[in-house]
């Protein structure tokens, strides 16, 4: 039985978590933690404001905002759990900063930018199509009060295409206004979009000469992270000690 603390338990991926996590045998819920809810009831379990509330458990997921996962995390990984983190806002230096952190530790690990399976293939196919066009672009929109940009999801994606383009990048133009011609990361433009009603989506787009290409993938009920957080948690045992990033990992693609 493997028990699991979750840090974040009030948001709406914590109390998706918690359904989750209710659904599976192998799997108990271990503690709550929710700063300012002491003793509240969260779908049948009481919250704790005190992060020691989670000291016991064998992993904790972190689904607070990016800034709140900088004081937790730490919190986590000195309690010798393993950790699982599913906040958005990882990029390439603090995940380097977080391999550091983990360095000559038992535990592990795994840093989730998206825990949909078909956001998983997506970043997957971009990191394929890569090498074949000279051109790429990520596109991503998030509900109007996502506390970061780019989306974890768009910074993974790029990551991925960087290390497997082959093209240098091109001149894209001057920007009349500032930001017209979006974001760089490592090289690669993303464009952040932010707007009622949307949930999480994001497209790639290729170019070369006489073709594009379109990957998209559309989260429209947040149920579909339930799979690869279950995997996540159940499977992160059976990664290697540090830090791993992506669901890829344990998906074997």
């Amino acid at each position: 039985m493997i028990k699991v603390g979750i840090s974040g338990a009030n948001g709406t991926m914590g109390r998706l978590t918690i359904e989750a996590i209710e659904a599976i045998d192998d799997l108990v819920i271990g503690g709550l933690y929710a700063p300012g809810r002491d003793d509240q009831d969260i779908l049948g379990h009481s919250a704790s404001g005190d992060p020691a509330a989670l000291s016991d458990c064998d992993v904790v997921i972190e689904l607070t905002n990016p800034s709140a996962a900088d004081e937790n995390v730490p919190r986590w990984r000195d309690s010798g759990a393993d950790v699982l983190i599913g906040t958005s806002g990882y990029t390439v230096a603090r995940i380097d900063a977080l391999r550091n952190a983990w360095s000559g530790l038992a535990s592990r690990c795994l840093v989730v930018p998206n825990f949909a399976v078909g956001a998983v293939l997506m970043m997957r196919f971009a990191e394929l199509a890569a090498p074949h066009f000279e051109s790429a672009e990520i596109v991503e929109m998030h509900h109007h009060d996502k506390p970061d940009a780019p989306s974890g999801t768009a910074l993974h994606t790029a990551s991925r295409m960087a290390a497997a383009r082959k093209h240098d990048g091109h001149s894209r133009g001057t920007e009349i206004v500032a930001g017209s011609l979006g974001g760089d990361v490592e090289g690669i433009p993303v464009h952040s979009l932010r707007l009622h009603g949307s949930a999480a989506h994001q497209e790639v787009i290729f170019g070369t000469v006489g073709q594009y290409l379109t990957l998209r993938h559309d989260t429209t009920d947040y149920e579909c992270f339930a799979p690869g957080i279950i995997l996540s948690l159940c499977k992160i045992g059976s990664l290697d000690s540090g830090v791993t990033v992506g669901l890829e990992s344990l998906l074997g693609i």
